[in-house]
């Protein structure tokens, strides 16, 4: 099984390892942090469009398509009564001479992302304390 482990290097700021990867988040100033990486949740949120991203690179190198001013841009839609993101909208800026047939096809493969499948199915949980 692969393994994300943490360190607490001070403040509000954690370190995520992974492999020989480290990932830093923070917190934002309102929330006692020095604001210096992404929240957890923002980190979240990156994930989210970072996999669309390559999979909508992906479709057009797979085509030997143009991918000069692909795009993506993303906006989670925030409901401070139930304190969640209860919609996200993405707006995909296409190659100038991107074909008008593939236009499903890519909303289609972008939608496929694991990220946001994981969302639609989630895993259950398991929390041990040792």
């Amino acid at each position: 099984m692969d393994e994300f482990s943490l360190n607490f290097p001070g403040g509000k700021k954690v370190e995520v390892i992974y492999g020989n990867h480290v990932v830093m988040t923070d917190q934002p100033l309102e929330n006692g942090g020095d604001d210096h990486a992404m929240a957890p949740f923002d980190l979240f949120m990156a994930s989210l469009i970072s996999c669309s991203g390559i999979f909508a690179l992906s479709f057009l190198r797979k085509r030997d398509l143009n991918t000069e001013g692909l795009n993506i841009r993303m906006y989670p839609m925030w409901n401070e009564e139930e304190h969640r993101v209860t919609e996200i909208k993405m707006e995909v800026d296409t190659p100038a001479d991107f074909p008008e047939k593939y236009k499903g096809a890519l909303i289609k493969v972008i939608e496929q992302c694991s990220v946001k499948r994981h969302l639609g199915n989630p895993p259950e949980f398991s929390i041990n304390i040792n």
